[in-house]
């Protein structure tokens, strides 16, 4: 019994640790999101000023409002670039934190499935007691009989 005790403690700080990288995890991928979400505002301001300057040219709009217009393109597609390398490094750490989580839980399934069988293999060897007992019980009792 003491073996599935130590075995507990074991499968306890298995646990935690699962707790930490779950914990971990669920901060990486709310940090994804929120990187990914800005990334996607961008792209959509940018398809809305692309709209906006072809339309300009359409018009035959002044060539300042085109060059205006050029040059906020420009500056949305810089910031896209680099949110993107964001992005990128975001999903890069919640894949890795997800990785630890796997492991940390599959750490703390080995344990609970060895206490499981520890806890198995006892009861087991008590039942099989509790039969060798009744086994001598019932022989003690039938050689009393028969030397009456």
């Amino acid at each position: 019994m003491a073996k599935i005790s130590s075995l507990t403690k074991i499968r306890d700080m298995h646990d935690n640790e699962r707790q930490v990288a779950q914990k971990a995890f669920t901060a990486s991928q709310e940090t994804f999101e929120q990187i990914a979400k800005e990334l996607y505002n961008l792209l959509k301001k940018k398809e809305m000023a692309e709209t906006s300057f072809d339309n300009a040219v359409q018009a035959s709009t002044s060539i300042e409002k085109i060059k205006e217009q050029s040059a906020y393109i420009e500056k949305l597609t810089n910031q896209i670039q680099t949110v993107q390398v964001l992005v990128q490094r975001a999903r890069n750490d919640m894949h890795s934190k997800q990785t630890k989580l796997s492991e940390a839980y599959i750490e703390y399934k080995k344990y609970e499935k060895i206490i499981d069988l520890k806890k198995e293999e006892t009861q087991a060897m008590i039942r099989k007691q509790e039969a060798d007992f009744m086994d001598e019980m019932s022989m003690q009792q039938f050689l009393r009989q028969n030397q009456r």
